[in-house]
């Protein structure tokens, strides 16, 4: 071989290539760099398939779709979302994937296992992409802006539940009355109207709500807390709607 490396470059490879030049039974641990990332690998035709991923390079087409992969893998994980195959099942609760990946995220459910630790608060979570929508509370990005009002949002779920006060789509139908929604949270709220379920339960004197936000304006008939003040006066009330009712007796003796 021209070169003694145990890692050689692709302009290295393609000059022994181009000479005849072959990786003998004797260099087998011979690995094969790309010089763009120096990726590292154990075979020729690896390298060459991933540099076109640095090309831009997709020639693996779905013929359902016309969508374009740069890896043959890629590919036919995808054409699984078509044909609704799902090969890999969860032996806990035999839940289906459609793809190994994503079965072995679900297992963490099972096992409990965190493997991404937020080096701010070491807050744990199962899926990288949680970490990651997490690391923005405590460094205020929101990298989601829309394109209506140009309200930036750090969660690109949030934008798209946002988008539809704009657009009006409702796509969360109740099934009891036909009554739709624009956030599935609302429509599990409305429910429990049908179901009269009651989840919430105060722990002081066990009544109990069907939602949560009611629980806590009901907490603070025990713990006396008082969070809205009135700008004028500065008395306080526990429930928001006190205040604002409360602020028209200093409308009415202003008008005078």
């Amino acid at each position: 071989m021209a070169s003694t490396s145990n890692v050689q470059s692709m302009d290295d490879v393609m000059r022994e290539t181009k000479k005849g030049s072959h990786v003998s039974s004797d260099n087998r641990e011979k690995y094969y760099r790309c010089e763009e990332c120096s990726k590292q690998f154990s075979k020729l035709s690896n390298l060459k398939r991933h540099m076109g991923t640095h090309r831009g390079e997709k020639p693996y087409r779905c013929e359902e779709c016309s969508r374009q992969f740069s890896q043959l893998g890629n590919l036919k994980n995808h054409i699984w979302t078509h044909t609704g195959e799902k090969p890999y099942r969860c032996v806990e609760c035999s839940r289906q994937f459609s793809q190994l990946g994503h079965l072995k995220r679900h297992m963490r459910t099972h096992t409990g296992e965190k493997p991404y630790r937020c080096e701010e608060c070491s807050k744990q979570f199962i899926q990288l992409g949680e970490l990651k929508k997490h690391i923005r509370t405590h460094t205020g990005e929101k990298p989601y802006k829309c394109e209506v009002c140009n309200r930036q949002f750090s969660h690109l779920d949030a934008l798209k539940t946002h988008m539809r006060t704009h657009t009006g789509e409702k796509p969360f139908r109740c099934e009891e009355c036909s009554i739709q929604f624009s956030r599935l949270g609302n429509l599990k709220r409305h429910m429990r109207t049908h179901t009269r379920e009651k989840p919430y339960k105060c722990e002081e004197c066990s009544r109990q709500f069907s939602e949560l936000g009611t629980l806590k304006k009901h907490m603070r008939t025990h713990t006396g807390e008082k969070p809205f003040t009135c700008e004028e006066c500065s008395r306080q009330f526990s429930e928001l709607s006190n205040l604002k009712r409360h602020m028209q007796t200093h409308t009415k003796k202003n008008s005078y």
